[in-house]
């Protein structure tokens, strides 16, 4: 199966240099990646290092912990669009989603909705914090507040996409919006299994590892 179209290839390190993020950019252009994922900072850079590729460039918005104020949040993801982000992956509350509320988790994903009309939405529930039923109700909320994507996970918690919650999290969007497994993708059988059950994109910064056969070994 090939693999690259379903990839977001992913530099969030706080250690990331520019010329980390260059090697990012030529090995998303060199393997035909869907998106490279980096921090804000980074954004102008990517830009300039993917001109003339298909290579989308995603970042990141109340990464990693989604305690900023939905009002800083929708700022940030502006401010981000403008710099050249294709794609937004916004952290929700996951604090107010313990807490199971659900009018603020919902009003603060569409805050940034709004901020960012017609840019790709990605919604990180950090699956790894919540129950089943936590989970049902933050994909519930990413949905009805017009997210393009649900997202697993960060990367930076606990643990990252498993097979139970991607087969979950498909049956709640039940084709509503699309569903990206982030982090514990670490062998092409791990991807395969991922997009079987419903995922369409990948986050990982092991791709290079998966297209070539050899896996992940990149730690996310």
């Amino acid at each position: 199966m090939n693999l690259a179209p379903y990839i977001d290839h992913t530099l969030l390190k706080a250690t990331a240099t520019p010329a980390d993020i260059a090697q990012l950019c030529q090995e998303a252009r060199t393997h035909r990646f869907m998106a490279v994922c980096v921090n804000p900072q980074h954004i102008a850079l990517c830009r300039s290092e993917l001109q003339g590729s298909e290579v989308r460039v995603a970042t990141v918005c109340g990464f990693p912990l989604g305690a900023l104020t939905s009002d800083q949040k929708a700022e940030e993801a502006r401010r981000s669009v403008q710099q050249g982000a294709d794609e937004v992956d916004m952290v929700i509350s996951i604090g107010s989603a313990l807490a199971e509320d659900w009018a603020y988790v919902q009003a603060d994903i569409q805050a940034v909705r709004d901020a960012i009309p017609g840019t790709v939405l990605k919604v990180i529930i950090e699956t790894c914090y919540l129950s089943d039923e936590q989970k049902v109700r933050a994909t519930e909320a990413a949905v009805a507040a017009g997210a393009e994507f649900v997202k697993t996970s960060t990367g930076f918690g606990t643990g990252g996409a498993t097979l139970a919650d991607v087969q979950l999290m498909s049956r709640v969007i039940a084709g509503r919006a699309q569903i990206k497994a982030a982090g514990g993708v670490r062998t092409a059988a791990d991807a395969e299994a991922m997009i079987a059950a419903g995922a369409t994109r990948l986050g990982t910064s092991g791709g290079v590892g998966l297209v070539a056969g050899q896996g992940n070994t990149a730690g996310y």
